[in-house]
């Protein structure tokens, strides 16, 4: 089986396995995704959406929260993973959104990458969740499902790994394929313990295909 027609074969079992896919994380505005997004760190969504709804009652907008003290903030996210680190940053990202971009979520990758708390990944969730933009955010779950299925093949790093999906996932789709990958390796193809058996894409996945004729 050639990279495309493994692509090609993929995209057509996930369309008529998954034909919705969307984040888990709840939200009402491009300034409350920012911000879970960034909670959801080495984090669970379900997690994050438990913290959430007090944390923006308190903190509706984002010039609430460019507002608030790293004290009252704590109380709201001390459940989550790194709540100290991320007490600052969704400060930082809330003072920022503020002070540089008028309260406005910036479109582009290289203004999102200049808020704190915001790297390649979040970046590329804010595109393609906010704006529909072709961006690929690869997170553990991406990268490692890419790899098992076979679109990559001993990819290096998150962006290589971007790089591939991009390159042979149509443009108007990635938005959905991000959702896809993450959503198929939060529930079948788990780290420790992949469903394979309950997997849809066993006939095309190298991992399984390799597995089994190892036993």
């Amino acid at each position: 089986m050639t990279i495309r027609q493994r692509f090609e074969t993929a995209i057509e079992i996930f369309e008529k396995t998954m034909p919705v896919a969307e984040t888990e994380l709840r939200y009402e505005n491009p300034y409350q995704l920012l911000i879970a997004v960034i909670l959801s760190a080495q984090c669970t969504d379900k997690r994050v959406n438990m913290v959430t709804p007090a944390l923006f009652e308190a903190f509706p907008t984002a010039e609430n929260l460019a507002a608030a003290t790293p004290e009252q903030v704590f109380p709201f996210i001390s459940s989550v993973s790194y709540p100290n680190n991320k007490t600052r940053n969704i400060i930082g990202a809330a003072r920022a959104l503020v002070e540089n971009f008028d309260g406005q979520m910036p479109d582009n990758i290289d203004q999102l990458m200049t808020i704190p708390g915001v790297g390649r990944k979040t970046a590329n969730v804010m595109l393609a969740v906010i704006f529909n933009q072709a961006a690929m955010a690869v997170d553990t779950h991406v990268f490692r499902v890419s790899e098992r299925i076979g679109f990559t093949t001993g990819s290096r790093s998150p962006l290589e790994t971007e790089k591939t999906l991009v390159k042979h996932i149509p443009a108007e789709i990635i938005p959905k394929a991000h959702h896809w990958l993450i959503l198929h390796g939060r529930y079948v193809c788990k780290a420790r313990k992949p469903l394979c058996l309950e997997c849809s894409l066993r006939p095309i996945c190298r991992y399984y295909t390799q597995n089994s004729k190892a036993k």
